[in-house]
């Protein structure tokens, strides 16, 4: 049986970026839009939590944004289709998470499969998961770090984009830790979005292969 490849398209995209929080790296993400390092527009930024300041950022800057309560569905599932449906209605190419505290079903990563992406504030396959800088401190890790890579079924498991490592100093706690890498998150999400609307993304198994 022949290996399973996927090409990402070289177009002018739309995304779609999902949060549950502050929205740094959402707002990473539109910055380099604004400035032309990616060739696509966010056509969504949408919440599960009313009160994400991220929201509330993406309507100051004109975004089309949206507060999708779970409450009401009766599964999660339920809740991921009318996920979906919002974003085949915007045409949505890509799906960015970030810092979007829900997992998402495996009818969800079907749908989209090979066009969604996560932020993932560790070295993966080191430490998925949650409270990952604290393990990191705990273990005493000499370098942890941030990664990019497309979501699978399996929580932080899917091929990996993108990554960048900071050193781990000895007097650091979690909160210091997670300063240090946000920064380094704030420059390779950008980066891999845009070499995804440049086509230059291939998925062979679990391997991402950056093409020249």
């Amino acid at each position: 049986m022949s290996e399973e490849v996927f090409l990402s398209p070289k177009k002018r995209g739309r995304a779609a970026v999902l949060i549950s929080g502050r929205g740094s790296n959402f707002m990473a993400l539109h910055d380099a839009v604004l400035k032309g390092r990616i060739n696509a527009e966010i056509a969504l930024v949408l919440s599960n939590k009313e009160d994400a300041p991220g929201l509330q950022a993406a309507r100051e800057r004109g975004l089309d944004s949206l507060f999708l309560n779970p409450k009401p569905f009766a599964s999660k599932e339920d809740y991921d289709r009318e996920i979906v449906d919002e974003l085949r209605r915007r045409d949505v190419d890509l799906v960015c998470l970030a810092g979007y505290m829900k997992v998402l079903t495996p009818f969800f990563c079907r749908e989209f499969k090979n066009r969604i992406m996560n932020i993932h504030p560790a070295l993966l396959p080191s430490f998925p998961g949650l409270n990952v800088q604290q393990k990191a401190v705990d273990w005493g890790v000499r370098f942890s770090g941030a990664t990019v890579h497309f979501v699978a079924v399996e929580v932080d498991m899917g091929p990996i984009i993108l990554q960048a490592a900071v050193p781990v100093l000895q007097d650091d706690t979690a909160d210091s830790l997670a300063a240090r890498i946000l920064v380094e998150e704030h420059k390779i999400y950008p980066e891999a979005v845009r070499l995804y609307f440049e086509g230059r993304l291939e998925v062979r198994g679990r391997r991402v292969f950056i093409k020249n």
